[in-house]
Formats: structure tokens, sequence, C-alpha cells
């Protein structure tokens, strides 16, 4: 008689999904059929593509946009802005774009960030996910962040950045370098004002917010202000931007300059040392006897040494 040996699979508990709520269920229901209704939608409804140029140059060409358009950041560089980006989105319509904390380990300290941007027309997707550490730079050493909203803004800080590369991602090329040149142009052109007269305004500005002065703006810009070209203004306000924005310090962007006549007026104020004292040789003491008063002994002559 043969003995049947009944063979019990055991699931373990972690592989058993959780049983989700009906809140839950619904949402999900939800989500799917707002991302099929969104690329219906987008389907049906196709953007304008002259509707969308001809915006494009409209809001380029006020100085709200134009003044907010570019960033200037040392040690990170300079571009096109996450406001600019935001707005090109907006105009070419059908974009969907976002950032989503996916995980927060305050044990380890840092987060995990997923920032997209889709366009749902094309079916054309950019994402990128990213770990975000609780930390910020200061004076050249990492500092923990503790505190619950400082770590929130540095999410969102770093999360703006990177939604920003995927949004430049899946608009056209051309669309974008058009938006950057017309900013541009509006910038030079400051509404219109006396190249003068903007300037003036311009170094009040720096002065009487940041404490910067003339001679450290005109080290940055390299030449004097009587000088100073439109491109050179457009430069400026994008500085002082990035500055009023809290993405760069002034002190970074405008580092103090020492001229020579400041170090000559320092180096007279110096006090001057005083001249260091000959050493003093010692008298030799009584019955000593220098080796260069002692003749040498002659053979034969009796003296000794």
């Amino acid at each position: 008689m043969s003995q049947q040996r009944a063979v019990e699979r055991i699931t373990p508990a972690a592989a058993i999904p959780a049983a989700a709520t009906q809140t839950t269920a619904v949402e999900q229901a939800r989500a799917v059929a707002e991302v099929a209704a969104a690329v219906q939608v987008a389907q049906q409804c196709p953007r304008d593509m002259n509707r969308a140029w001809a915006e494009m140059q409209a809001a380029c060409a006020r100085s709200g946009l134009a003044e907010r358009a570019f960033y200037s950041v040392p040690n990170r560089g300079n571009g096109a802005s996450v406001h600019l980006a935001r707005e090109l989105a907006r105009i070419w319509g059908n974009v969907d774009y976002g950032v989503h904390e996916l995980h927060r380990d305050d044990e380890r300290g840092y987060s995990e960030i997923r920032a997209y941007a889709w366009d749902q027309q094309t079916n054309v997707r950019s994402s990128r996910t990213f770990q975000v550490p609780h930390a910020r730079m200061a004076n050249g050493q990492r500092k923990p962040l503790t505190d619950l909203s400082d770590v929130y803004l540095n999410n969102q800080n770093i999360g703006a950045r990177a939604v920003r590369e995927a949004i430049f991602t899946v608009l056209p090329a051309d669309f974008v370098a058009t938006a950057q040149d017309a900013c541009r142009a509006t910038i030079r052109k400051g509404g219109g004002k006396p190249l003068p007269e903007r300037i003036a305004n311009m170094i009040s500005r720096f002065k009487d917010e940041f404490g910067i002065s003339v001679g450290r703006i005109e080290t940055r810009v390299g030449r004097k202000r009587g000088q100073w070209t439109a491109a050179d203004l457009a430069e400026l306000a994008v500085v002082y931007g990035s500055i009023s924005r809290g993405e760069s310090r002034a002190d970074d962007e405008f580092p103090d300059v020492v001229t020579a006549a400041e170090i000559a007026a320092q180096a007279a104020a110096a006090p001057v040392p005083a001249p260091a004292a000959a050493p003093v040789e010692p008298e030799p003491s009584p019955g000593a006897v220098e080796w260069d008063d002692v003749e040498t002994a002659q053979p034969g002559s009796g003296a000794t040494r």
C-alpha cells in the first residue's frame, strides 16, 4: 500500500497583498479614469500651433515674465528658470507636469522625489527619480536639516529644477529657444526707458536693497557705468532677480573689491615693527683662555697646549 503525502504550499504572509479599502479602490479607479480622459480630450482637442506661437510671443514681450525667465547662481550656472518652463507648458497646452515625493526617511536623512512632464497629445513623457539628502551646503560644509518646513522647502526647490528640465524635454526646442530670445529682447528694451535712466535705477536698487556699491558692480561687468550696454543691464537684471528670490547671495555675485589705494592706506596705518636688537656676545669669564690667543706649541720648546 503506497503512502500518499499531501504537499501543502505555504505562502509567506508578506507576499499576500493587503486588502484595499473601498476608498483606496475608488481613488485608484478615479486616477485611471482621469488619465484615460486626459488622453482622449487631448486627442479630440489638439493644440493650435499658430495660437501657441503667437501667445508665446505676447507673453515674452511682457516685462513681468521676462524678468523672471532666467536665473543666475554661482557654481550652478545660469539659464531659463522654472517660471518660464511652466508658462511655456501652459501656452503649449495638453502638457501635464508635477513633482511627487515618493518616500521620506527621516532616520537616514533623505527623500525620494519623482519629477515628470507628459505631453498627452503626442504621448511623449519625461520623468526622473532621484534622492534628495535632508541637508544644505553652508560655508562649504553640509548642514543637516531637521525642521519639517526646511525639509519640505528643500525637496520642492530641488524638485522644481528637475521638473523644469522635464518640461523643456517634451517641448519643441525651437519653441523654447525663441521664447528665451524674446525674453532677452524684452529685458534689453527695458519698457522703452532711456538706457542712462535704467542704469541709474539698477544701481540704486542694488545699493538700497543689497548694499552693493557701484565699484563692485563695475568689477563684475568689467566696464565703468558709462560704458554699460543694454546686454550688460539685462545680465544685471537676471542677477538681481536671482538674489531677490533667494537663489543666490549678493556677496557671492559681487565679491568685495580692494583697490591699490586702500592697500596703501592700510599699509601706512599699520604700526612699524621695532628693529630687532643685535645679539650681545657674553664676556669671557676670568681665567678663561681664548683658543685664538694660544700659540701653537713648537716641538722642543717645552710649551704645553
